[in-house]
């Protein structure tokens, strides 16, 4: 059943746009997308915009080719990758938003960024349509969905492949009619933004073998080089705020130790992640950044917050991720799980030095400032007998 605001599969599309209007549609230059807008083609009376989002992904989409125009539509590039580092990576890294203890999350982090981009877009060009190119075995499905909801759009919205389960061969060989030939060798789907390379489906579908070719890999190297590096990372109110002592913006940390830490071969993941009707896919990743990141703020903050409060904090996380990876950033529950991670972070202040080397990676150091650390213990030992012994005889 189709509702008034939701569109679930391409009738759905025919049916909001009869009147013709002005449609926006996130687009990645991939081959759901391009197919997307090779079906809005199909309907002159819509005026298309083509919404990129740059988030300082490696492979972001450049269209000097005009390949969008040649659909009819027009391309709009919003750069939001200060924006992510700062809005949505940043709280992750005090969240430590890790799934099931298995990799860092990246696309919870995206999505509703991406929601929000598209709908301001479509509120500024009076669009009553949003689509994306989520399918039902992608997380994005609900991620996207909810966070437009969320934000109060109020046009239709959704994806088309929802419903509508078209094979990778079929929309490749409609676009290589249509005079797009490049996606007939893509072998896999990928996401890409600041924080994280992603890869799946196609030669990665199945999870009993899929030996990962290594040259799809850009930021993390399989052979490391023999010479160690040394990595200074400090933070400010548990925010990364400088590298090797030079202050930089957390963008600039995080492209930075994609490169350091990568070099090494530090962040590679794979994992199992549930979808919305409870089956799992598999998903590979390279995060280098993040490995360091996450990892670095741990050490930092139990050097500055008291243990139960840590211990307190544990569930906390883990309720900030679930409500983010079921798509619920704008909701609630992730706002008040955001509030205590936000009190805690407060403490963390002070700065981590690591060795990266052929083995990965070794804490050298944490100096905290308000440290609740003992530096020597027999010293405190003595001073704590005497405060005893005064205390007992007073």
């Amino acid at each position: 059943m189709w509702t008034k605001k939701c569109v679930r599969e391409f009738d759905h599309i025919e049916e909001a746009a009869r009147n013709g209007g002005r449609v926006v549609t996130l687009f990645s230059g991939g081959l759901d997308s391009f197919y997307l807008l090779w079906r809005l083609s199909r309907y002159p009376d819509l005026e298309v915009y083509a919404l990129s989002v740059a988030l300082g992904g490696d492979a972001e989409y450049d269209d000097s080719t005009g390949g969008v125009a040649r659909l009819g539509a027009r391309h709009v590039l919003a750069d939001r990758a200060t924006v992510f580092a700062d809005e949505f990576v940043a709280p992750a890294i005090a969240a430590q938003a890790v799934y099931l203890g298995m990799h860092p999350v990246s696309s919870s982090l995206s999505r509703p960024l991406l929601a929000r981009a598209a709908v301001e877009l479509a509120e500024d060009v009076g669009a009553q349509l949003v689509l994306h190119t989520a399918n039902r075995s992608q997380n994005s499905l609900r991620r996207l969905n909810t966070s437009i909801a969320a934000l109060g759009f109020d046009g239709h919205f959704g994806s088309p492949y929802e419903l509508d389960a078209i094979s990778r061969d079929d929309k490749q060989n409609a676009l290589k009619k249509a005079g797009f030939p490049d996606f007939v060798n893509r072998s896999h789907s990928g996401d890409s933004n600041l924080w994280c390379r992603e890869f799946e489906s196609g030669l990665l579908d199945d999870p009993e073998w899929f030996p990962v070719p290594e040259d799809l890999y850009s930021w993390t190297a399989a052979v490391p080089p023999e010479r160690p590096d040394k990595v200074v990372i400090d933070f400010e109110g548990g925010r990364p705020v400088a590298l090797d002592g030079e202050p930089a913006p957390l963008r600039e940390v995080i492209v930075a130790l994609n490169v350091r830490a990568g070099r090494y071969g530090l962040g590679r993941y794979s994992g199992l992640e549930h979808i919305d009707s409870g089956e799992k896919v598999l998903e590979v990743r390279e995060m280098p950044a993040a490995c360091l990141l996450l990892h670095a703020y741990r050490h930092l903050e139990s050097a500055t917050v008291p243990a139960e409060t840590i211990r307190e904090k544990l569930p906390l996380e883990q309720a900030w991720t679930r409500e983010a990876l079921e798509g619920r950033w704008f909701g609630s529950l992730r706002t008040a799980a955001q509030a205590f991670v936000t009190s805690v972070a407060e403490r963390v202040t002070g700065r981590i030095t690591y060795r990266l080397d052929r083995t990965g990676m070794t804490v050298l150091s944490v100096e905290a400032r308000d440290a609740l650390y003992i530096r020597d213990r027999d010293a405190w030992e003595r001073d704590t007998a005497r405060s005893a012994v005064h205390f007992s005889t007073a």
